[in-house]
């Protein structure tokens, strides 16, 4: 059983969670279509206002109802705890979409004790999409339980990654995908890492890959697939953790192919060279 501390004012860490991306949700809708600032971190790595205001009004509410936790935020420096607890947030996973009016972002937080993901919550606001999981009590959208893929091969399969911001890596990604290619059904790009571990769990898309995440990208996920009884490791198929840089998300079943599949293609030769 979980004996996660209750907050400041006698709530649940699920409940703070809930009411932070729900809070985070409004904000977004509410500058989605707006002309943005936007300034650039890298080729291709945005951040807009609305990521440093939305990150701004989370931490603080997580703040006020757990003081005693840390912070880890994809915008801020860290915040230091005074326990085993930290959150872990990404107030806009999909930032690029985002500032170009392409209707597919989410806001992710996560907690974790030491290296264990205890609670994950992925929220897409445009369709209202709550994702979200406990240790050891499942995984739900909206309430109702998922589940990862029922097929059992990557012949069957529609893969899904992102590109990141490692060029070469990108490109034996792609490389990878061709060498595959026509042995499943078809591939896309998704846009925001949250939401593309969060469709494998719920088996909207059957695999999901990604070779450049930072914790507050996978925390949620990493959770979300375990809990829908799938298999989520590095991209070398060792075991992950919301430290990894790299992961491979899938049923158990979809997952041995695909690692069988691509036994020494590039990318998963670079992967495990990291």
């Amino acid at each position: 059983m979980l004996d996660i501390p209750s907050s400041a004012r006698g709530k649940s860490a699920y409940d703070v969670a809930h009411e932070a991306v729900m809070e985070a949700g409004r904000l977004l809708v509410r500058g989605y279509g707006e002309t943005k600032q936007i300034s650039f971190k890298g080729r291709g790595n945005v951040v807009t206002n609305l990521d440093l205001e939305v990150e701004a009004s989370v931490i603080q509410l997580l703040l006020q109802e757990y003081p005693d936790f840390g912070i880890l935020s994809e915008e801020r420096e860290a915040i230091p705890g005074k326990g085993e607890y930290t959150w872990i947030l990404d107030p806009l996973d999909g930032t690029r979409n985002f500032a170009s009016g392409n209707p597919f972002f989410s806001v992710n937080i996560g907690l974790v004790r030491g290296n264990e993901v205890v609670l994950g919550l992925t929220y897409d606001p445009l369709r209202e999409e709550l994702f979200h999981a406990i240790k050891g009590q499942g995984a739900f959208v909206n309430g109702s339980p998922i589940s990862v893929s029922k097929q059992d091969s990557v012949q069957a399969s529609v893969l899904a990654l992102d590109m990141g911001y490692s060029e070469e890596l990108a490109r034996k990604a792609c490389e990878m995908l061709i060498f595959l290619w026509p042995g499943m059904q078809t591939t896309r790009i998704m846009g925001s890492a949250a939401l593309g571990l969060a469709y494998a769990a719920t088996s909207r898309v059957d695999l999901y890959f990604h070779h450049f995440l930072a914790p507050w990208d996978l925390v949620s996920g990493i959770l979300l697939v375990q809990e829908a009884g799938g298999v989520i490791t590095q991209g070398n198929g060792g075991p992950v953790s919301p430290w990894s840089r790299s992961v491979i998300a899938s049923s158990k079943a979809i997952h041995a192919d695909f690692l069988r599949r691509t036994e020494g293609c590039e990318w998963r030769k670079a992967i495990i060279e990291e």
